[in-house]
């Protein structure tokens, strides 16, 4: 059995805590993610929603495009989750909020097809131009 993991924005109002296993992490190069975090590509973590409970504080939501949700601290900004209608029962966490985030390596590259030219990693994970298949590929 895992252990929880914690995590929080930087000013400390919102805090998480994730009971159990991740469903899957990669790197994300899409203009989404990258306009809403202002960086050129985000690490995010999948775990089944039921999973998720916030600890302090409360979220703020914007919807980014229909069906999808962004969540991040009104206070200081920072990018937290990520919720899509099309991957119902999930969540995406940033990998950066969390407290361990050695913990969860990115398996993979999602959205290869966006990355910026001059965004080069040396890891041979596998890339996707745009989502893995349903059986991680």
């Amino acid at each position: 059995m895992s252990e929880d993991r914690k995590g929080h924005c930087l000013c400390g109002a919102i805090g998480y805590v994730i009971a159990g296993d991740s469903v899957m992490s990669a790197l994300c190069h899409c203009p989404s993610c990258r306009r809403a975090t202002g960086s050129p590509l985000v690490a995010w973590v999948m775990f089944e929603a039921s999973q998720l409970a916030v600890t302090a504080g409360v979220p703020a939501r914007f919807e980014s495009s229909p069906g999808t949700r962004r969540s991040f601290c009104s206070k200081c900004g920072t990018s937290l989750f990520f919720e899509a209608d099309s991957l119902p029962g999930l969540v995406d966490v940033t990998v950066a909020s969390l407290d361990e985030p050695n913990d969860v390596p990115p398996q993979m590259h999602i959205w290869d097809t966006h990355r910026l030219d001059w965004v080069q990693t040396r890891d041979s994970l596998p890339r996707f131009e745009a989502l893995p298949p349903p059986d991680g590929g």
